[in-house]
C-alpha cells in the first residue's frame, strides 16, 4: 500500500480514536500533498478569449493535476515532519512548552509512517 494511502486510511482511524495530535498531523500533511499536485493558475486563462469563445460544459475548464510519485510523497511527508521539529526547536520559552511538545508528537506520527510502522 502506498504511503499516501496509508496516511488516508489512518486519518479516520485517528478521528475515531480522538487522537487530536495524529488528526492534525495527518490532515495538514494530506493537504500539503494535495497542494503539491495543484497546477499553477495560468494568467493567460484569466484574460482569455471573449465570452462567446469560452469552453462550455461541466469540467470544460478543469486542468489535470500533477501526479506525485512515491518518492515525491515521501519527500513531502519528511519535510512536514522536519518543519514541525524545527518549529518545536525554536519554541524555547516556557510559555510555549506545550506547543513544542505537540509539534514533536505530530512529527513522531509522520516519522512512524516513513519508517513503515504507521497504520497499515
Amino acid at each position: 500500500m502506498s504511503l499516501r494511502a496509508r496516511l488516508r486510511q489512518a486519518l479516520p482511524e485517528a478521528m475515531r480514536a480522538r487522537d487530536r495530535t495524529a488528526v492534525s498531523a495527518l490532515r495538514t500533511t494530506l493537504a500539503a500533498l494535495d497542494n503539491a499536485e495543484a497546477v499553477p493558475a495560468d494568467e493567460t486563462v484569466a484574460h482569455g478569449p471573449a465570452l462567446e469563445e469560452s469552453p462550455v460544459g461541466a469540467g470544460a475548464t478543469e486542468a489535470a493535476r500533477r501526479a506525485l510519485d512515491e518518492r515525491g510523497v515521501t519527500d513531502i511527508v519528511r519535510a512536514e515532519a522536519a518543519e514541525r521539529l524545527e518549529a518545536a526547536a525554536r519554541l524555547t520559552a516556557p510559555a510555549h512548552a506545550d506547543r513544542a511538545v505537540r509539534l514533536r508528537a505530530e512529527a513522531a506520527v509522520l516519522l512512524r509512517f516513513l519508517d513503515g510502522h504507521g497504520a497499515p
